[in-house]
């Protein structure tokens, strides 16, 4: 199933112009299995992620910095999951595991991108809940529609530059030999492990970027919750304590299942990337994009609000 194209920069090595996704497992059993576990994870994705979208769009109760900020996370994990999983869905289904080289590019400078657009909405997130607990008398103001777009923007810029650079950066690899994935999409650590030419550029570049794009963003926000944990406890009012904690309960549910999962995988050395590490990727791959939508929604009032309306307006309509 592997062609090749050429040499390579005048090499011995030659180039590769597919891959083969072998996936978790090559039991035809356990794939079977695997592809309802994706076929159900990823319609709950969609599906929550969709509702999350809509009910935020028409409700206007909830057109607020926070909620602005959490449609376009949800968009974000929609484009995600949508990057990867409907391919994999395909190859479990049809066992035609091959993926071309620019598809293979493709998937993972989407997967880089959104990575960490992810991460820099949590942040912006993180900015957010402190400006409406510690400095609430000017949240309107210092919230502004052309602030919340500004930083969007910016998260935008900064998670295109990331993946391109480590796209590009890519396509300087050669690969020769087998170039069997035995994982379910082309992802960061895989390649490099797989490539026979030197990636210590890659992966010098990889640790430098992901300590600014992630590592930067964490310490922001760890930052933001020490004040916001400040300003809570002065809160004489325990109902009001509650109150104020429960607006951020959910951005830091999230935010630890995103950066447990992450760290599992990228704070290590390249060396060490084994099996164990896929199934912590498939975490934030998957199970992350479709937790989001019920931890956000989960015990929040007008979130259930606006899905409640949005629902039964839909079944009004269908009625009528």
């Amino acid at each position: 199933m592997l062609q090749t194209v050429g040499e390579m920069d005048g090499s011995n090595h030659s180039g590769v112009s597919e891959f083969l996704l072998l996936g978790l497992s090559e039991s035809p059993e356990n794939q079977r299995v695997l592809f309802w576990m994706f076929l159900s994870m990823y319609l709950v994705t969609v599906v929550g992620n969709v509702l999350i979208i809509l009910a935020i769009s028409f409700d206007p109760c909830l057109h607020t910095p926070m909620y602005f900020f959490l449609a376009n996370l949800s968009f974000t994990d929609l484009f995600f999951v949508t990057n990867t999983i409907p391919k994999m869905l395909v190859s479990l289904q049809s066992q035609n595991k091959v993926i071309s080289y620019a598809g293979c590019l493709t998937q993972l400078y989407f997967l880089v991108s959104l990575v960490a657009l992810d991460n820099l909405i949590l942040a912006t997130m993180a900015y957010d809940r402190y400006v409406a607990i510690c400095r609430p008398l000017h949240y309107t103001t210092v919230m502004s529609p052309g602030l919340c777009i500004l930083l969007l923007t910016l998260c935008w810029a900064l998670s295109i530059f990331y993946g391109l650079t480590h796209t590009l950066l890519m396509t300087r690899v050669t690969f020769c030999g087998s170039q069997k994935i035995h994982y379910i999409f082309c992802e960061m650590y895989v390649l490099l492990r797989l490539a026979c030419s030197n990636t210590q550029v890659n992966h010098t570049v990889l640790i430098a970027t992901g300590s600014f794009i992630f590592l930067a963003p964490l310490g922001f926000m760890i930052m933001s919750y020490v004040w916001i944990v400040r300003a809570i406890l002065r809160i004489p009012s325990a109902s009001s304590k509650y109150k104020a904690f429960s607006t951020c309960a959910s951005h830091l549910a999230v935010v630890s299942l995103f950066y447990g999962t992450l760290c599992m995988v990228y704070l290590q050395p390249l060396q060490t990337y084994s099996m164990k590490d896929s199934v912590a990727t498939v975490m934030y791959a998957v199970v992350t994009p479709m937790m989001n939508p019920f931890i956000y929604s989960l015990r929040n009032k007008d979130m259930h609000g606006a899905l409640r309306r949005l629902l039964l307006g839909k079944a009004f309509q269908r009625l009528t």
